[in-house]
Parts: structure tokens; sequence; C-alpha cells
């Protein structure tokens, strides 16, 4: 927690003493832990004009309209415009001109030993700034990790606090509520995985920078967001669904990128245990691609990778994940189904290479039990050696000595499979020569990156374009 921030009892007592503000509590699961501080610190009533809990599904449903699932967004939202509205049909003409109104509402899944998955909710709060006006509003997700469930609606309780008091106290700086939310928490309690910003209040705020900040703030271990910006939790996106994931820098994406991903696309459709079914595809950068060039993050260079790669209609992932391993583990969580991750040669040989497991008792080993574990499989895209003008290929490169039964074990299980090569497999410029190219002004890397990616770099004038 900052130190130039209250704890949770004097942000609660902070909002009852403000006498602009007043409004709703409506929470559904895990108790009411957060209307329960405002009650506990004293002066509720200058703030509290009601709260709600619709435990009964037939209750809810009654009130906020029918949902398929409860603990969702769409549940969320349903519960902020119900109450927003009845909130100003019932007090605006009384206290419109004094106060400025607000709703907090969550949705929550405490985990019981039958669900252990469960411990997850969605928490909002649409408010106004100033009286009558339009209203703003900030909705989240959060993954609770206490075994116990009384432990976890008292973090829910700390969050919610958290959630209000930065909307009122640190609108319009949406970098810093991102800051204040696990102010009082640890990680090893609560995880903060999407946030999503709209409203007059956050007028030019960039979700998709605020999903950057959960991961560099290290409130989640990645953020997820589709081709028009729009963030996402991950089960919205990825719940019993098959996956398809390329992990790269993507600065610029280059057409070997996209032929790396058609390619595993094509021969993962012909799998007979999807169905028929289309993966997902997600393109996932790391924290480490992002910091290549520094030890901060350059807002402007990630935007520009996120806008190209929009272009192609991909949804984007960011993660603070270096091993391949980690990134499955993190896609279990969501899915059964089976999950692709595509790749070039080069990066093959890395992932084989010990040395990058030396912190792993059981060292590449290990590593690789986890990656393969429950349905994962790698998709391994040729590469031409630009010095031999070899074509490579999973099934001709040259193993290391230390793991070559155990990749042929692998390659025999149908793990680690070759991809056909989507064009031919010259490629005239290197991947990681095309930014020097864009940034020289020499018309050359245009070749080498899709169409509608060399229209928006010239119209943005991304990655250093000199036009």
């Amino acid at each position: 927690m900052s130190e130039s921030r209250p704890d949770t009892h004097h942000k609660a007592l902070d909002i009852n003493l403000d006498a602009t503000r007043y409004g709703t509590f409506a929470e559904i699961g895990a108790g009411q832990e957060v209307a329960r501080w405002f009650f506990h610190v004293g002066g509720a009533s200058g703030t509290v004009a009601k709260t709600m809990s619709a435990y009964d599904m037939a209750v809810s449903d009654a009130v906020y309209g029918h949902s398929d699932r409860y603990v969702s967004r769409q549940r969320l939202l349903s519960m902020l415009e119900y109450e927003y509205d009845l909130l100003l049909s019932r007090l605006d003409s009384v206290r419109g001109g004094q106060n400025a109104f607000f709703v907090f509402a969550d949705t929550v899944a405490t985990s019981t030993p039958a669900r252990p998955e469960d411990g997850r909710g969605w928490l909002g709060i649409r408010f106004q700034t100033c009286p009558r006006c339009e209203p703003s509003q900030i909705i989240i997700h959060a993954r609770m990790w206490d075994i116990h469930a009384p432990r976890q609606q008292e973090a829910l309780g700390i969050l919610g606090v958290n959630l209000i008091w930065a909307a009122f106290f640190l609108t319009p700086r949406a970098e810093e509520i991102v800051g204040a939310l696990m102010d009082g928490l640890t990680r090893d309690r609560m995880e903060v995985d999407m946030i999503d910003f709209s409203g007059p209040a956050f007028a030019g705020v960039d979700n998709r920078l605020l999903s950057l900040q959960l991961v560099e703030r290290r409130l989640t271990n990645a953020a997820i967001f589709t081709s028009d910006g729009t963030v996402v939790e991950p089960a919205e996106l990825l719940y019993r669904k098959p996956v398809l994931i390329e992990r790269g820098s993507f600065r610029p994406v280059t057409t070997v990128n996209v032929d790396l991903m058609q390619s595993a696309r094509t021969q993962m459709r012909a799998d007979p245990d999807l169905g028929g079914e289309e993966p997902v595809v997600l393109m996932e950068m790391t924290l480490r691609n992002l910091l290549a060039e520094g030890s901060a993050v350059d807002h402007a260079d990630f935007l520009a990778r996120v806008d190209t790669l929009s272009v192609l209609g991909s949804t984007v992932m960011i993660s603070n994940y270096s091993r391949f391993h980690n990134v499955a583990g993190y896609l279990r969580r969501y899915t059964r189904n089976p999950i692709t991750m595509t790749l070039g040669v080069p990066t093959l040989v890395q992932l084989l290479d010990e040395k990058f497991y030396a912190d792993l008792d059981g060292g590449l080993l290990e590593a690789l039990g986890l990656l393969f574990k429950r349905g994962v499989s790698l998709s391994v895209y040729p590469w031409r050696n630009p010095v031999t003008g070899e074509l490579v290929t999973a099934e001709n490169f040259e193993t290391p000595a230390a793991c070559r039964h155990l990749y042929e074990h692998l390659r025999a299980r149908g793990l680690v499979r070759p991809a056909p090569l989507a064009h031919p497999p010259d490629q005239p410029i290197l991947p990681g020569q095309v930014l020097t190219l864009i940034q020289s002004g020499d018309p050359a890397w245009e070749s080498a990156v899709p169409a509608p990616v060399v229209e928006e770099i010239k119209r943005k004038k991304l990655f250093g374009y000199p036009g």
C-alpha cells in the first residue's frame, strides 16, 4: 500500500464524511462485505441510500432479468443499470442538486470444497463526478486465492472499498486507480485480471494500456483484449474452447508471423478431436519483449504493436510469462480443450536448451512435463537457414544430444508436429531486420510485412517510420 493512501477503515470513513456522495450497494454472494465497511466505521447514513442482496436466483432474475451465468459481466452490468436508474427515479428530485449519486455492485462466488475453482467475482461502480452530470463507470474482475470462504469475503470487502475510494478520489487518473486497487491486499490473496473504464470522466483513457498496467503492476499475470480494444476476462473468451497461441515481439508483425498462425490453424482445424470447432487465436506479448529496449515499457511502442495486430483482427494477450509451460498452465485454468502453441524452429531450439531451466529441480524434463500435460502440443513452422540455405523442420533439425530421445518420444506422441508451409520458404528479409529497415526508410521492409500492416505503419508513422 502507498504510504500516501489511507487504510481500508479510513477510506470508508473518508467516503462517509464526504457529504456530496450518496448511493446504493447491491451485492450477490460473499455476504455484504463491502457495504459492511461503511456501517462499521460510522456515519453511513450520509452515504448509503440502500443495500441490496438477491441471493436466490429466482429473486435475482425477478429484479435484474435473466442471466445465463450469475457471476458474469452481464449480471454485473444489469445490476448497475437497474440500481442506478432506480436511484435517480427515487432521489434525483430530492437530492440530485446537492449529491453526486453512485451505485456499487458485485456478483461473487466463493470457493467451496465441492467447487474449489470458484473464488472469483465481478465488481463495478457507476458514479457521477458532480451532481446531475453524466455517470462514468469502472468494472473489474477478480480472483480470490484464500482457501477459506471467510478470508475470501474479507479480501473482497477490502477490494470493494479500494475501488469505490479510488473512483471518488483518484478520478480521472486511471493509472493511479489501478495502483490503488490492491491496497491492503497481496497477490497470494487476490488477483485483478480485467479492468474497464468508460464514461466522460475517462474520456481518452485507453483500456489496452490499463490492461498492460495490470500486468506491469503485478495485479495479474496476464490480460487479454480483442482487436477492437475491448478488454475481456479470460474465461469469457477461453471457457471450454480450443486455443491456438503464438508468442512474439510483433515489432512489427510480419508475414512470417501470419504464416505461422495460418499454418497452425489449418493443422488444428483438421484435428478430429475438435469436431470442427474453431480455436480461439491469441497473439501473446510478454513484458520481457516490451522491456527489450530499456527498463520501462514504452507505451507508444506497445500501442504501435497492438495497432498493427488489430488491423489483422488479432486478439492480444499480454503476460509476464517467459516460459512456455507457464503460459500453458495459465490457459489450463480456463479450458480443458486442446491447446496448440505455434513457433518457428529457432524458438524450438531455445525451448529445448537446458540452461533456461537451471532453477527447476527437474530442469528441462520438469519444464517439458509441465508443458505437455493435458492436451498441449507444439506446431513447428519450417525455417530457412540463412547461412547454409537448408530448410530446417521439426523433423530434421539438429536436436541437442541431451534430449534427443525425449524429443523423439514427443514427436512419436504427436505432441510436437511439423507445420505445413503456408508459402514458399525463401524469406528475403529476416524478421529481426524489418524494424531497422523501417526506421532507415528502406522500402524493402514492405515485402516482409502484411499489406494492411504496411498501410497502418505508414499512416500512423509507427516504429519510427520516417514517412
